[in-house]
C-alpha cells in the first residue's frame, strides 16, 4: 500500500512538471513572437489547452512567469550560443569570430525574422519592472565577464593588441550583435546582414595583434 501511494505521487510529481514544462515552453514562442505585453495569460492556457487552475498551481503570476521564462529559456538560451563557446580553448580571435560570425550566419528565417529573445525583453519590458530588469541584466553581465575573460586571454596569448579595452570592445560586441539581430526584423533578406558581418570582421581585425 506504501508502495502504492509512492508510485502514484511520482507519477503526479511528473505529471506537474510536464504540465510546468508545458506552460513555459508555449509561453516562451508566444512572448517570442507576439510580445510579452500583448499576450495574456488566457492566451497561454487557450494555446495549451490547459485551464487556468493549472496555471496558478504553478506559477503565482504573469510576472513570475516572464521571469521563469527568463531565467530558464533566454538565459539558457545565450548561455550556450553566445557565452560557453568563449571558454573553449583555442585562439581568442577565432573564438570571437566563431561566436560572433557564424552564430549570426547560422540562425534559420524564424529567429531572424522575430529577432533576439532577450533583446525583444529588454526593448518591451527592462524599463517595466525591476525584477525584470535585474534578469536581464544578469545574463549581460555573464556575457559581458566571459568576453573579458577572452579578450584578456588572446592579450595573453599575443591574439589581441594589450591597447585595447576589453570592457569596451566586449559592450560593443554584444551591442553591436543585439542591434543587428533587432534590424534585421525590418527587412525581407539578408542584406543587412551581410553587411554586419562585413563591419564586424573588419573590427576584429582591427582589434588582433
Amino acid at each position: 500500500m506504501v508502495f502504492f501511494q509512492y508510485l502514484c505521487d511520482m507519477l503526479q510529481g511528473q505529471k506537474s512538471e510536464l504540465t510546468k514544462e508545458i506552460i513555459l515552453n508555449k509561453s516562451f514562442k508566444l512572448f517570442y513572437e507576439n510580445g510579452f505585453k500583448t499576450t495574456s495569460v488566457d492566451k497561454i492556457m487557450e494555446a495549451t489547452k490547459l485551464t487556468k487552475g493549472a496555471f496558478y498551481y504553478h506559477y503565482k503570476s504573469k510576472k513570475e512567469l516572464g521571469l521563469a521564462v527568463i531565467s530558464l529559456k533566454v538565459q539558457k538560451r545565450v548561455h550556450e550560443g553566445m557565452i560557453a563557446p568563449l571558454y573553449n580553448s583555442g585562439n581568442a580571435v577565432e573564438i570571437l569570430e566563431s561566436t560572433f560570425l557564424d552564430r549570426i550566419k547560422s540562425f534559420p528565417l524564424y529567429d531572424k525574422q522575430h529577432g533576439c529573445p532577450m533583446n525583444n525583453f529588454i526593448n518591451e519590458i527592462a524599463d517595466y519592472e525591476a525584477a525584470y530588469q535585474l534578469a536581464l541584466r544578469k545574463i549581460i553581465d555573464e556575457w559581458r565577464a566571459g568576453l573579458i575573460a577572452l579578450i584578456e586571454r588572446g592579450k595573453a596569448d599575443n591574439s589581441i593588441k594589450e591597447s585595447v579595452s576589453s570592457n569596451s570592445v566586449a559592450i560593443y560586441l554584444i551591442s553591436a550583435f543585439e542591434g543587428i539581430r533587432g534590424i534585421r526584423k525590418l527587412y525581407d533578406d539578408d542584406i543587412i546582414l551581410e553587411e554586419y558581418i562585413a563591419g564586424l570582421s573588419s573590427y576584429i581585425e582591427q582589434i588582433k595583434k
